[in-house]
């Protein structure tokens, strides 16, 4: 039997958000366009894309926004442009960037700018990494929250002096704001208030959102036109956005009410954690509604274990799994999303339960 088939056999599901079929996501869709008299976009103009997008701009104070197919298309354009507005190559990003770690190299083949990676590898860097790069950067991208660091933020604080930093100095800083609605539940302030000082911020529709795929830049309004521009050239100028965009759309109010309620539950969860000390939370604290669980098991065992919880009691504990850097031991990332809200206190803890005991 396949994961999927296994997942979809369960009747507890712990990490993550609910997922209905195509058809039940495609029903809601066709109901709410019904609703709401939606007609489709033609390359990016109509009524629905350009309000959404001045939507989203204006909860994070800024000028503009754009749609654009993908988050990897989004970002390197973002730090290309930085680059060519400041007329040097070198960008500052952390050494688990969604960058480095999931686009195949595609700034270095594309020939979009040149990396410096910043900070240690399991802590975001800090404002002492920033200074002490020799060299005169273009651009500083930061993730809110980094997911490879078990979504860990830097220090508010820590993150106002990254912002001075590079506004008194000329560096484009660019978020990586992929899951920022959730960073802005952890520090517990407003999204705009999170989004304030950076140049230009990438937000996914997808993600904690739940639409169908999908990002948007945002920025000055000549900054968008031109990256709009490239975004054309690397053949992202899709005739139709209306499908990614009502997804996203449909959802996105109630997404974004539920955040603070999915960091309290998370909150609950590593209470409830230290109940179970072969369950190791990562960060000690929660900074947003993910972390990483570290276990006594290697990779295989982990997923070996997963599996047989899944066939025997109809519990989903985790999704994929991944060597830790001691021997012996493995990791699993949490989202926690609407399953883990829907769940009781006594359901997790009997799921918890499980997972501990075949460890």
């Amino acid at each position: 039997m396949s994961d999927a088939e296994l997942r979809q056999g369960c009747r507890t599901i712990l990490p993550g958000h609910r997922q209905p079929s195509p058809a039940q996501v495609f029903g809601a869709m066709s109901a709410w366009c019904e609703a709401n008299g939606i007609a489709h976009d033609v390359y990016g103009e109509g009524e629905l894309i350009q309000s959404f997008e001045q939507k989203v701009a204006e909860l994070l104070g800024f000028e503009a926004a754009a749609f654009c197919i993908t988050g990897t298309m989004t970002q390197v354009t973002a730090l290309r442009l930085a680059c060519m507005e400041r007329g040097s190559r070198l960008v500052g990003l952390h050494p688990t960037a969604h960058i480095f770690k999931h686009e195949r190299s595609n700034h270095q083949l594309l020939d979009h700018f040149q990396a410096i990676q910043l900070g240690d590898l399991h802590r975001p860097f800090t404002l002492a990494d920033l200074q002490a790069v020799p060299d005169r950067l273009a651009a500083v991208a930061l993730e809110l929250p980094a997911r490879e660091l078990g979504g860990q933020s830097p220090r508010w604080d820590e993150l106002a002096a990254i912002k001075s930093h590079c506004r008194e100095h000329g560096i484009h800083l660019h978020m990586d704001g992929a899951r920022l609605w959730e960073a802005a539940a952890g520090y517990g302030r407003a999204p705009a208030e999170v989004a304030a000082g950076f140049d230009s911020v990438y937000v996914s529709l997808y993600k904690g959102i739940g639409g169908l795929g999908g990002a948007m830049l945002l920025g000055s309004r000549d900054f968008i036109a031109r990256a709009q521009e490239w975004f054309r050239r690397q053949g992202g100028n899709v005739i139709h956005r209306t499908p990614y965009v009502v997804s996203a759309a449909m959802e996105f109010d109630a997404r974004l009410a539920a955040m603070p309620e999915y960091f309290r539950r998370t909150q609950w969860l590593y209470d409830t954690l230290r109940d179970y000390p072969r369950l190791r939370a990562n960060p000690a604290r929660p900074h947003a509604n993910m972390l990483h669980i570290h276990v006594p098991v290697e990779r295989d065992r982990l997923l070996q274990i997963r599996n047989e919880i899944a066939a025997q009691h109809g519990v989903w504990l985790l999704n994929r799994a991944a060597h830790a850097q001691l021997s012996g031991a493995s990791y699993t990332e949490w989202y926690v999303g609407d399953n883990l809200l829907a769940l009781s206190d006594e359901q997790v803890r009997q799921a918890l339960t499980l997972w501990s005991d075949a460890l």
